[in-house]
């Protein structure tokens, strides 16, 4: 029995394999959704008839083609040249049609087409040499080789979601593929206990178990595909009962990582990926165990399901740092809002309802199809779609709260007028330099007019082989020296880069009383003896004006340098009152217009074209950085007002 020490800590008693076994479900009735036999909820009046022709529409589309085809050239490219997408989007596709051919086929069970169309992409699935996507995988670590390793599968994400894919298909579709296709089940069932749930239940050193390091979203994210594949396929009663109290163990270290404010310091984005994914395996236990594993009264998840909406600049704008995007497309990004909307249900909290309803599909449709990226997955797709109980969500407004401030990751969000994107909303981080998908960002601040971002956190760029390796900080997008943030040292070009890792961080940092700035002490952010003081004050101070304060003490012969991320299109300018920058920002909001004051400076602009389609689709074609150079070397200072107006 595993000894939870974490938030889910009183369960461990019930963990014990007599005790969980005798409650949980059988297999076969585990999961919360509605099988291909249940004809009321997948067709009729009980049926989402709009999505489910969409599905259909979409899956003969894809009938017509031929099925993807990962290859093995594509997979070595991550050792060999640092691409990991083209094998990625390879699996992706692939995990995609399949979703749609098992959603078409539980709508249409006696349809020989759709059934044959379910096991070509199951078995393509058994067939595939590994589920592990490249990036993760440890054969070249191991072997130095650049091609999956059968005998040794590593349990990562991919493999993770192939195993709940496959657990999910079996769920709803079992029987009736069994019937039609004899031992398309054994198949499924052995794949997944050799790839996933034997290496889960007979290994303890997997990185983000969070055993001897600190639990991550892959904990969560695993752990909750394990749980889904041990329910559903798992016929051995001792092992599933092993299986389910070890996951649950990892879904406990996870929230015991998550501060109690329910901030993530991964963004926004990250959200979906870990605390969403710990949420739904949550909701999972609910009802495997009949209720007895119920972690609704649990007290911090209250606050990690408010999380998404605090961090809202305005309808698909958001909060950014780390490698979270700042713009969400259109659909909701495909991501799995019924979840959120239940737990907001489970956990009482009224304006997380109205932020997830806010990401229903305008329409009758359940979600958009178009919209809904090819790692979504199976499950989440299921019970989109049959979840009543959501179809009947109407969209609310957003909450917009007009205040946020989050200790942990001392992240500060503040607009001016409570439950409306017009007018001005400051973000602003202190942290530090070791959070998960970290950028040397400490002290960067974000700046939206009518809830459309124009001084800027660019965000990530698309994953590649350094992203996660050494050369990190080698990519331009994670560095200090584009974002909005004070460049020390500067020597022409830009200036000296923050520290990296936790000893890297703010001190001294400070919230005003009205909660509607916050100041905080750099130095400790760069190099030791780099910066003697460098301290920063941003503040809304109106429902049209921002100011940023920057004051600085540095070696006698160094300049230093403050530098602001801009979207949109920037021109400088002067008149009466001196010089200025005035920016258009995107999408037709009011133009805003940056004056600065204290020490005399030479002012540039650094414009960045963009050729990374995953910052294109946030900023369009480029960002243009304004670098404002004291012209005295040592100490300065500089205030910068973010004012909305036309000059």
């Amino acid at each position: 029995m595993p000894l939870l020490r974490g938030p889910l800590a009183a369960w461990s008693p019930l963990l014990e394999s007599n005790v969980l076994s005798s409650r949980l479900r059988p297999v076969g009735s585990a999961l919360a959704v509605p099988t291909a036999e249940d004809r009321a909820a997948w067709e009729g009046a009980e049926a989402d008839e709009v999505t489910l022709a969409a599905v259909r529409e979409q899956s003969l589309a894809l009938r017509q083609q031929p099925w993807p085809t990962p290859r093995a050239s594509q997979f070595a490219r991550y050792w060999l040249d640092g691409n990991r997408t083209a094998y990625e989007e390879q699996v992706f596709t692939r995990t995609q049609r399949l979703t749609f051919a098992v959603l078409t086929a539980a709508a249409n069970p006696h349809d020989e087409a759709a059934l044959a169309e379910v096991l070509d992409g199951v078995m393509l699935l058994a067939e595939q040499s590994t589920w592990c996507w490249p990036a993760h995988d440890d054969v070249h670590t191991a072997s130095g080789g650049v091609v999956p390793d059968v005998d040794s599968p590593f349990l990562d994400l991919g493999a993770g979601e192939v195993a709940a894919a496959l657990a999910w298909c079996d769920h709803v579709l079992g029987d009736v593929l069994e019937a039609r296709y004899p031992g398309t089940r054994a198949r499924v069932r052995s794949e997944v206990r050799i790839r996933v749930l034997d290496p889960f239940l007979d290994r303890d050193d997997w990185h983000w178990l969070g055993i001897d390091t600190p639990a991550h979203n892959w904990t969560a994210w695993i752990c909750g595909n394990v749980l889904v594949a041990a329910l559903a396929l798992e016929t051995r009663p001792e092992r599933r009962a092993l299986a389910v109290a070890k996951a649950t163990a990892g879904l406990d270290r996870f929230l015991a990582v998550v501060p109690k404010d329910g901030a993530i310091d991964e963004g926004y984005g990250y959200w979906w990926a870990g605390a969403c994914r710990a949420l739904e395996a949550l909701a999972v236990l609910r009802f495997a165990t009949g209720g007895m594993l119920d972690a609704s009264k649990v007290e911090h998840l209250r606050e990690l399901v408010a999380f998404p909406h605090r961090m809202q600049v305005s309808d698909h704008w958001f909060a950014s740092f780390a490698d979270s995007p700042a713009r969400r497309t259109a659909g909701g990004d495909g991501q799995p809002w019924h979840v959120l909307h239940q737990w907001a249900g489970f956990t009482g909290d009224a304006q997380a309802a109205d932020f997830a309803s806010s990401g229903r599909a305008v329409g009758e449709s359940t979600f958009d199809l178009s919209a809904m990226p090819p790692g979504a997955g199976l499950g989440r797709a299921l019970h989109a779609v049959t979840d009543a109980a959501w179809r009947e969500v109407t969209p609310q407004a957003p909450p917009l709260p007009a205040r946020v401030w989050l200790p942990s990751t001392q992240v500060l969000l503040a607009r001016s007028t409570a439950g409306a994107s017009s007018g001005l909303t400051l973000v602003i981080k202190g942290g530090h330099n070791g959070e998960a998908h970290n950028h040397l960002d400490v002290g960067a601040l974000s700046v939206a007019v009518d809830g459309v971002p124009v001084v800027v956190d660019p965000g990530r760029a698309t994953y590649s082989a350094a992203t996660f390796s050494a050369q990190r900080y080698t990519e331009w997008v994670m560095q200090s020296g584009w974002h909005s943030l004070p460049q020390p040292g500067w020597d022409g070009e830009c200036g000296a880069s923050q520290g990296v890792g936790a000893e890297f961080g703010a001190r001294d940092v400070a919230l005003d009383p009205d909660g509607a700035g916050l100041a905080l002490e750099l130095a400790g952010t760069y190099p030791v003896g780099a910066v003697r003081s460098w301290r920063r004050h941003a503040r809304l101070a109106g429902e049209s004006l921002v100011e940023v304060g920057d004051r600085w003490e540095l070696a006698a012969d160094t300049r230093g340098a403050v530098s602001y991320v801009l979207a949109g299109e920037v021109s400088l300018g002067s008149d009466e009152g001196g010089e200025f920058a005035r920016v258009v920002p995107l999408e037709g909001a009011r133009p805003v217009v940056l004056r600065w004051s204290g020490s005399a400076v030479r002012v540039t602009l650094d414009e960045r074209a963009l050729d990374d389609p995953y910052q294109r689709s946030s900023w369009g074609e480029r960002l243009t950085r304004l670098d404002l150079v004291a012209e005295q070397a040592g100490s300065g200072e500089l205030v910068l007002s973010v004012e909305v107006g036309v000059r």
